[in-house]
This record gives C-alpha cells, structure tokens and sequence, in this order.
C-alpha cells in the first residue's frame, strides 16, 4: 500500500517501522527535518518536510496516489484537519486519525465523510489503559488480547511450578485439567545465555517452569487457563502508579472504587491538577519515583502492583527495579526504546510494555488484505496474532471446507480458535488437527514471525477460479 504517516513522533516512528518490514511505501510529513533525517537513514522510506494540513505538502506526498493517510501528529487539531483535506482534496480512501481528547466519538457525524472525513480514530493512551485494565484484572498473565467481539482471548503467561500442566507434557492436558478446552499456540524458553527462542508446540512438548506460553481459550475460560500454569496470585488490590500523565491519570479514575492507588508525579502544578481530578481516596504524591525514601515512606513493599507510566524509559527501568528490590509484588514499566525492552526481558522487571505497540495492531487491521478483523502485535512487534474471515467456497478459497491439517500454512503459524455464527448463536471451538473450516468463520491465527503474514492473508484470500 502507498500511505502516507502526518507525525515523525513516537507513534508516528514506531508505525512507520511496522509497515516499512511489510514492503509498504510510506511517505513521512513532519515539520522537523533532524527528525525526518534520522528516519530516512534507519528505514526505507521517504520523508517530506512541512505541515501536514498544507495541501501543497500533501500533494509532495504523493496523496493523490495514496491508499491510506495516518494523522498522527502531537496535535487532535491538526490530525482532524488532516484528514478532512486528505478527503476532500485528495479523495485518499482510507483517513486514520490519532486522537488524545475523548471528546470525540468514533462514530457519530462529526467523524463522518460530512464532517472531519475519518475512518478510525486510534488513541495510544486508551489502547495502554485498556491493555493495563486486563492486568489487573488477571494478574497471572503477561498479556490478555482479545479477539471475536471479545468471545476468543489469547493469554501470554509465564509457566510456574504448581500449575497443573507444568512438567507435562502437552498431550497429557485432557486428563491433568478436563473439560477445559484451550489450544498451546506458542511456547518461548530461555535458553543459557539469556536469549529466548521459540519451542514447538506438539503433543511431546514438555512445559517447563519459566516458560512464556501463549494460549488460545475462549474468553470465559481464561481464569481456569491460567490456574494451570501456575497458582493463582491475590487479586490486586493497592496499586501505586509512578508518573501522572495522560495514563496515569486514566488508569487512576477507571480504577476508583477497585483499587486503593496511589500516584507519583514529580511536576508539583501536574499534582495540583491531578488533585482536581481524581476523587480524594486517591493519594496524589510530589516526588521522584526512584527515590528510596518516598517509597519506603509509601510502603511500597506492600503494594500489588507497581506501574512506571513515566515518559521516560530510563526511570521507568529504574523505578521499577527499585520498587521490586524493595518488596513490591509485580511491576510494570512503561518502555518506548526495544532495545531497552529486549534488555530487560529476564531481569526482576515483570512486564515491559510498548506504548506504540498497543496500539498498531489496530492500524495493522486496516492495511491486511482480505477480510482480517482483528491484528494484535505480540512481543515487541516480532510475531503476531490476527483474527481473519474465511469466504468463499471449497472452489473458490483455500481453506473453506477444509482440516486443519490439510492446509498450506507456514512451518510454526497456528489455528487456535474458531469462532462460528453470529450474536447469540456464536460458537468458539478450539481448533484441532481434524477441525474442518466454514464459510464465514473467524478464524484466529498466531504468527511466530512476521513475515509470515503474507503467505497467511494468500491463503485466506478468494480467488474466482481457485479449484
């Protein structure tokens, strides 16, 4: 696809990497040139100085050839805008706009092509919430994603010993745990160096203590999933959240009434204002959250989860470390740099989460060919897990009215779940070797690598004279 990104920002670059890897053209508009240098000679795109609502620097952009344009600038305004001219002037099909107010509905006129003209609103800050929320929610897991309207989840946990399934093997799970239905779509074990790789997941597999497994279960089945893995942790109940932003502040309303919480932000007019805002159990603190003091002061070894949502990576690894050392059950940080993510991956850091990766996956859903629904970008951008719709027939696609077994899949990609029918009537079945594909399934699909993404959206496409 020939897309043009408004914005050289954190999300901006971080989109432009995922859909550079994808043999996309894209064309980057931002005002600052440095920015713009620094990307051209890391990744195989152009770049384009100027403001993106101009539509003399749109057309240098080549928006009248463009399939998609990505309004991902600092500014809502600007992003609307954007849109609106990339519609009306350029008739551009596909208009994506990042927005941080939630003044404005996704659907509704005023997103409609009489209004700003845009097809999707995506929002890093709501996407991080909503990825945190899940957490908490099981805080065994390292990842929730859901898929089918929220009927199928893949969970990523860390194995331990005193989990039903750990030190088994993976065909002995129908008589350890029965009558739970889950499919073991990928396991990743670390080996002496400290270097993960990825375990094939066959009926001799042997699940081991430390292993990173993901596992594809319908959605109301997630805690008992998980019970076999490893024991069930206490619910999380105090959560003391390190930096007071758009996030912090957020995950701090939603949690009001759930949660005893309590933030750190080291801006003293942001704490004014954060005191304003949230309701008076919440205790808003003016410190560093690297400082031993504050924290030993706030009993941070009592806390459940700690969560490092600062804008800045270094003391997000830093604080985190520290609250851990000092007694805090589990701790999350918030990191933009992978190589800073790849770093701390084995270390006392829980969970190291992506701000941009949260969110591209819904990007990703729009730029897939055939009918994908869902895209979700797992471990930092190097695999990843998508929802497709088979169509067709057995005449006209590859895969409808076919076993699982029989299909031209691509050595280590997976079919953990099916969704079939609609509303009320849909139905989740694990998939197994032997599952036979309809028309109209959702079928969920888990990639170990990126690459193979192409071969997979082949196979799921309708071709007219497919026999």
């Amino acid at each position: 696809m020939n897309i043009i990104i408004l914005g050289a920002g954190r999300v901006g670059e971080s989109v432009a990497v995922s859909l550079v890897s994808e043999k996309n053209d894209i064309t980057v508009v931002d005002m600052d040139p440095e920015r713009l240098h620094v990307l051209q000679d890391r990744l195989d795109l152009r770049g384009v100085v100027g403001n993106g609502i101009q539509p003399s620097v749109l057309t240098e952009a080549g928006a009248q050839d463009a399939d998609m344009l990505i309004a991902c600038a600092a500014l809502d305004e600007t992003n609307l805008v954007a849109c609106k001219v990339a519609h009306e002037m350029f008739n551009i099909p596909t208009t994506i706009a990042r927005l941080r107010s939630p003044e404005f509905p996704e659907a509704g006129s005023l997103m409609s092509r009489a209004g700003f003209a845009v097809d999707e609103v995506i929002c890093p800050e709501e996407s991080l919430t909503r990825y945190i929320r899940k957490l908490i929610e099981y805080p065994e897991a390292l990842q929730v994603l859901e898929f089918a309207d929220g009927l199928v989840s893949l969970i990523a946990v860390r194995a331990i010993s005193g989990g039903p399934m750990v030190r088994h093997i993976i065909s002995e799970l129908p008589e350890l745990v029965p009558n739970i239905d889950m499919r073991f779509v990928a396991i990743y074990r670390m080996d002496e160096r400290g270097k993960d790789y990825q375990v094939l997941c066959e009926g001799e597999t042997r699940i081991e203590p430390g292993d990173e497994v993901f596992v594809l279960a319908a959605t109301k089945d997630i805690r008992r999933v998980l019970d076999t893995l490893r024991r069930r942790d206490q619910p999380v109940k105090r959560v003391m959240i390190a930096g007071g932003g758009k996030v912090g502040l957020r995950l701090a309303r939603q949690l009001r009434g759930e949660c005893r919480v309590k933030i750190i932000e080291h801006d003293a007019k942001r704490c004014e204002y954060l005191s304003t805002q949230l309701p008076v159990d919440t205790l808003v603190l003016c410190g560093d959250s690297t400082d031993e003091e504050l924290l030993e002061e706030e009993h941070v070894n009592d806390t459940d989860l700690f969560l490092a949502l600062t804008s800045d990576d270094e003391d997000n690894i830093m604080g985190c470390l520290l609250a851990k050392r000092m007694g805090a059950k589990r701790v999350l940080a918030l990191i933009n740099r992978k190589a800073y993510a790849d770093l701390v991956q084995g270390t006392q850091i829980d969970i190291a989460l992506s701000p941009a990766q949260t969110v591209i996956g819904e990007l990703l859903a729009h730029v897939r060919r055939g009918d994908v629904e869902v895209v979700h970008s797992l471990r930092r951008g190097d695999a990843e897990a998508l929802e497709t719709v088979a169509r067709g027939d057995r005449k006209s696609s590859k895969v409808v009215g076919r076993r699982i077994e029989e299909l031209a899949l691509p050595s280590g990609a997976q079919i953990g779940a099916i969704v079939r029918g609609e509303g009320e009537e849909a139905k989740v079945i694990i998939a197994h070797h032997d599952t036979v594909i309809e028309a109209d399934d959702h079928v969920v699909v888990f990639l170990p690598r990126k690459r193979m993404v192409r071969d997979v959206e082949k196979l799921f496409q309708v071709g007219a004279m497919y026999l």
